[in-house]
């Protein structure tokens, strides 16, 4: 068919399909993102099924703590472009907090109550590299 006429039969485009490696490669992020998406990739993606599989340096690259999301939460997540999915979690995070923090103090457990802080900290700093890596190499940037 003519790819100038305008009755053909239209003709689906050819996606580039590179390894998961050279995707790796190419992502504007530093040498420590890359090889934590490499070991992400290696566990078996986001949900990390294959994690028991990796050697011990590997493991800690794909399910390590992030401090400085623990640290700043929203924030960290925001200069990171995932804006939509800290909204979203620190506004869970605050309704969980605040009702849980009213129960608590209701029936005298202040101090437990105090460090339901800590917690949403805790949630932040574990899921900003699986998180971090959804965006960048998935192309999963928040729920909606």
């Amino acid at each position: 068919m003519n790819p100038d006429n305008p009755y053909a039969t239209p003709q689906a485009a050819v996606l580039e399909t590179r390894a998961p490696d050279e995707l790796i490669a190419a992502l504007p992020v530093s040498a420590k993102w890359q090889t934590r998406f490499r070991a992400i990739q290696r566990a078996g993606g986001a949900r990390m099924p294959d994690l028991k599989q990796l050697s011990a340096a590997e493991r800690r690259a794909a399910f390590s703590f992030n401090i400085l999301a623990f640290l700043f939460g929203p924030i960290y997540y925001a200069c990171k472009g995932m804006w939509k999915k800290a909204l979203t979690l620190f506004l869970a995070c605050a309704v969980v907090v605040i009702g849980l923090g009213l129960v608590l103090d209701h029936f005298g457990y202040e101090k437990i109550a105090n460090a339901l802080g800590y917690g949403v900290g805790a949630l932040f700093g574990v899921r900003a590299n699986i998180d971090y890596y959804k965006k960048m190499v998935l192309g999963d940037n928040g729920w909606w």
